[in-house]
């Protein structure tokens, strides 16, 4: 067997809303093979991971697999069980799998549930190996594999402390996207949003975080404050050491002045010999050493989340309890082998270690690791009470007096931080601390949560749920509005429309469409970009406000959705654009790939749908948002069932945009206001403007708000570049540009461009299509463009997507001849700048050259060389735009001399 391709969806994608690993599987020399036909497969399958018979499977019960296997399934099936449960055995809930058959004689798509990537992907390439050896009738030793999987699993998932934050967060409806391969991660979306890294955050300042790394600045703030703290100095020689236990007497505590964790932390130390070996424990953590009386007392971490007291925990330190049997050495591999411990943050407790200060700790009660501890006896084998030194906790959190709640609070403000672990030591934390009885002996900032979250007596404290809510106090936003439009044609004029009102609006609106990624009004990347990873470029963005998100069908299948949920989505039409590809066949097939959009949109949200599309009605059962339908024709039946139910509806009628609801009709605005409409000469624009109405209208914008945004937004290349833009040229004729690629976009564009034609004027098409698409949909567009044109001129792309040089242009020509035009009006220019100045030899005043172009940049570089009076020029990062000499039809036109050939 042979993995042809292995990847994940980290959101939402057409397999399932949840993170997903896919992989194309070759079963090479099993593909006729069922499980049924491998003499002992099942019996050898089992023994090797037994826990396989508990699996469902189609039958919907325990054994349900079992079954399966015994009937006889392929071994790509048997692939998926194996990926979900080598993950299970790691603790990771999953569930959903499924394989299907992706080509003929055996390639199989097999896509499987996950919750750690790295993990799911070695999951998938182990499953393989081992469904391969047993089929073979080879050995295969799970135990090394389970525990390789471990080590992926535990180095690159989050730990408890973040883990925690993570759900809390989307518990509450708030996105999360981790931006590292370790504890860092964001909360909410662009401007809204919060970074934690563990229990650190994006409103800890840096200030204060340093002031408490430094412990002895932080000691002399809180004493001046009046909060008790221990009496001490610091050490950086050896030498120093006798002076400091004279000044403050025995006992004594050292620990490194910057250090973490209880790492190189020395307690109730009686003796200079004992001083000495802690300080030389404690230099290897830090330069400089604190040397400081010992208080006497229970420990005690409070965790202060702004300005309050959310959790207390009696931190015990680690120890063992004797049996009589074992010796301490082998009592802490015991404690150690608990599920609940691991190496380090990655589990509820760390395991303990027999370190240098360990030893230190046992030789000063006259033991060694050795010796073997009476039944019943408890051995500390720390003085310092820290999980991450092998400790546990006990939850104290009803218990904390309010005096000493007001110290650790206070404490918090003190050295600034909004989350803070402030280590406390007392003779019970229910009574007051005072000087002499009690003392805070750290304040930490980034604190574990490990203890509160997991407590090993007590109860559990929502202490990560209390760190989201001070991040996000009601009513605090964690999303900005965000608007998904997807379709075959008109999505990014209608992506581009809804971004301007909401700009109008003074919001700062990311916007992703194929043209590129615009921040507010700056271009910050060119290129298709309407993907997932452009859309979470989007929600990174910590100026954006508002995300207008084009959805293509390609980012859909390959990535899945870069967004959890929109608050609208649009579906402007279906259309027989990219079948034959990446499984999409039929109509039926796109409109599931388009759906996910409508899938993803909140229940209080809209999904925007045409009403005069009848294709439309495909994705109407996956919507489980209301419906807001648009038409051009007032008297859609469609439209009027909709709205006789109680649903929206924006329509055209006379010249006028209106909301239907239930027996309201709410006058909007004039189509002749909006000049991208040219007063109805561009159907498919006024199509957009009756999408992005709709869509706005689900945002709750007030109408007044759109039809003033509306009037500015012009179909030129400032406002839409590359959409239906119309330049003058100074020989009388008119030069459109346009970025039709399919039939259907040609049906609309050619009659569109040839209403510009004046005094008997023609129409010259420069036309092209991707090299990708379907022979008879190539072919199509070839014959729409000789049925539509006076004259066809082809080009080619310059990616031909796997097709040979002429090849395109080819398939096109024959459509053209098969539409009846005369061959002598079609030409072959395969190379755009050729193309383009053909057209301008032969067009004279009152003609009309409509060019449908690849991409926009390289367009304007053969326009300025056709067309030496073309000026390019750059404002405020926007697209190129043309210098304007006047308008006419409401829309701009710019000027092109044209020595060279007028």
């Amino acid at each position: 067997m042979r993995i042809i391709d292995i990847k994940a969806f980290e959101g939402r994608n057409i397999y399932c809303h949840r993170p997903v690993v896919l992989m194309t599987l070759d079963l090479e020399e099993f593909s006729n093979t069922t499980t049924a036909d491998l003499d002992g497969f099942l019996e050898r399958l089992l023994s090797t991971v037994p826990s396989l018979s508990s699996h469902h499977c189609s039958a919907g019960e325990p054994g349900g697999f079992v079954t399966r296997v015994k009937r006889g399934t392929y071994l790509g099936h048997v692939v998926e069980h194996l990926a979900l449960e080598l993950q299970a055995l790691l603790g990771n809930r999953v569930i959903y799998g499924k394989t299907r058959l992706l080509q003929e004689p055996g390639t199989y798509a097999v896509i499987y549930e996950y919750e750690c990537r790295p993990l799911a992907l070695e999951a998938g390439r182990v499953a393989v190996n081992l469904v391969s050896a047993l089929a073979r009738q080879q050995p295969f030793n799970l135990d090394p594999t389970i525990e390789h999987l471990r080590k992926i699993y535990y180095s690159s998932e989050l730990g408890p402390s973040t883990r925690a934050i993570a759900q809390a967060a989307r518990a509450r409806g708030i996105p999360v996207i981790r931006l590292n391969e370790g504890s860092l991660l964001q909360l909410g979306y662009g401007a809204y949003q919060k970074r934690v890294l563990a229990s650190l955050t994006s409103s800890t300042g840096c200030i204060a975080a340093d002031i408490a790394s430094d412990k002895l600045l932080t000691k002399r703030l809180l004493r001046e404050m009046g909060i008790p703290v221990p009496a001490g100095g610091v050490a950086t020689e050896e030498s120093e050491l006798e002076k400091l236990a004279e000044e403050f007497s025995y006992p004594l505590v050292v620990k490194p002045l910057d250090g973490n964790q209880g790492r190189g932390v020395s307690l109730n130390l009686t003796s200079l010999e004992e001083l000495q070996k802690a300080f030389r424990i404690a230099k290897k953590y830090s330069s400089s050493v604190i040397v400081e009386k010992h208080i006497p007392g229970r420990h005690y971490r409070i965790l202060v989340v702004g300005r309050q007291v959310v959790a207390v925990s009696e931190k015990i330190p680690a120890h063992v309890v004797g049996d009589g049997l074992h010796t301490i050495s082998q009592l802490v591999e015991l404690t150690n082998s608990h599920p609940r411990r691991g190496e380090h943050h990655e589990k509820p407790l760390t395991k303990i270690r027999i370190d240098e200060i360990t030893l230190a700790v046992l030789a000063r009660h006259g033991l060694t690791p050795e010796d073997i501890p009476a039944a019943g006896e408890v051995i500390y084998l720390r003085e310092s009470a820290n999980l991450s030194t092998g400790g546990v906790a006990i939850d104290a959190t009803d218990e904390i007096h309010p005096a000493n709640s007001e110290f650790a609070i206070r404490a918090a403000e003190i050295t600034g931080l909004d989350v803070a672990g402030v280590d406390v030591v007392a003779s019970h934390i229910s009574v007051p601390i005072s000087a002499g009885t009690g003392a805070v002996i750290e304040v930490n900032a980034c604190p574990g949560l490990r203890m509160h979250l997991y407590p090993s007596r007590g109860m559990p404290r929502d202490v990560a749920g209390a760190i989201v809510d001070h991040l996000f106090p009601k009513p605090v936003e964690s999303r900005i509005p965000i608007v998904a439009v997807t379709g075959t044609n008109g999505k990014t004029t209608v992506a581009r429309m809804i971004s301007h009102v909401l700009a109008q609006r003074g919001l700062t609106v990311g916007l992703a469409c194929t043209d590129g990624i615009y921040m507010g009004h700056r271009k910050i990347r060119s290129g298709d970009c309407s993907g997932a990873m452009s859309a979470k470029h989007i929600l990174m963005d910590p100026r954006a406000e508002a995300g207008v998100l084009e959805v293509a069908r390609g980012g859909i299948i390959k990535e899945g959705l870069g967004f959890d949920t929109c608050d609208v989505a649009v579906v402007t039409n279906l259309a027989g654009d990219h079948l034959g590809q990446d499984g999409v066949e039929t109509l039926e097939d796109l409109a599931f790939v388009k759906s996910l959009v409508v899938e993803s949109v909140k229940r209080d949200g809209f999904v925007v749908l045409n009403a005069d599309d009848p294709a439309s009605q495909l994705i109407v059962s996956r919507a489980s948002a209301p419906i807001i339908y648009y038409s051009r024709r007032s008297d859609n039946i469609l439209i009027h069932r909709h709205v006789s139910q109680g649903g929206k509806a924006v329509v055209l009628q006379k010249g006028r945009l209106y909301l239907l609801e239930a027996k309201r009709m709410e006058k909007l605005f004039t189509m002749r206001s909006v000049p991208a409409c040219l007063n109805g000469r561009l159907p498919h624009n006024v199509d957009n403007l009756l999408a992005a109405t709709a869509a706005c209208l689900g945002l709750g914008l007030p109408a007044e708000d759109m039809a003033a945004a509306f009037r500015t937004f012009k179909s030129d290349p400032l406002c839409n570049p590359g959409r239906f833009n119309l330049f003058q040229l100074d020989n009388g004729a008119e030069l459109i540009v346009d970025y039709g690629h399919n039939p259907p976009a040609l049906r609309q564009a050619l009659p569109a461009a040839r209403g510009f034609c004046r005094n008997s004027g023609r129409l010259f098409s420069i036309v092209a299509c991707p090299g990708d698409r379907r022979d008879e949909d190539i072919r199509m567009l070839g014959r729409v463009s000789g049925e539509l044109s006076d004259y066809v001129i082809i080009k080619e792309d310059k990616d031909l997507r796997g097709r040979t040089p002429g090849e395109t242009a080819s398939l096109i020509r024959q459509g053209v001849i098969d539409s009846g035009l005369s061959i002598e009006k079609c030409w072959v220019e395969p190379d755009e700048e050729a193309a383009i100045r053909r057209a301008l030899t032969l067009c004279k005043p009152g003609d009309v050259v409509i060019l449908f172009y690849e991409k926009w940049e390289l367009l304007m570089d053969s326009m300025s060389r056709c067309l030496p009076g073309f000026k390019i020029a750059h404002t405020q990062g926007l697209e190129p735009v043309g210098k304007y000499t006047g308008a006419t039809h409401g829309q701009h036109r710019v000027a092109i001399h044209m020595n060279s050939y007028g």
